[in-house]
């Protein structure tokens, strides 16, 4: 399902003039960045979709099914992008590690996989 122009703008662009990166950072793409602008762009047109099927009067349990699908989507793009920053981000800014430092990165990065 095509989106609309001007629903939605993907948000590198977005980012660029409502947000200026934190000091010492440049606006970065990682590797995951097309694929939860793509994740996003589905949800968005699924919500579309949903609202059609209020206005027609569809089953409730139908929609309901449909959000959840809807929400379960948003929440691997939040999952994918907080993954892939803390993957990228974290070891920039962190740098050389001692053995012992790296350890507690990793424990940190291990756990951060049950968000």
């Amino acid at each position: 399902m095509a989106i609309p122009d001007g629903l939605w703008d993907p948000p590198m662009s977005a980012a660029k003039t409502a947000h200026a990166p934190a000091p010492g950072h440049d606006a970065v793409t990682h590797r995951t960045h097309k694929d939860v602008v793509n994740r996003l762009r589905r949800a968005t047109g699924h919500l579309q979709t949903i609202g059609g099927m209020i206005e027609s009067g569809r089953d409730c349990a139908d929609i309901a099914q449909q959000l959840h699908a809807v929400i379960r989507a948003l929440e691997e793009a939040k999952s994918t992008l907080i993954h892939d920053h803390i993957e990228h981000c974290l070891e920039e800014a962190i740098g050389p590690t001692s053995r012992d430092q790296r350890a507690t990165i990793d424990g940190f990065k291990k756990i951060s996989r049950y968000l």
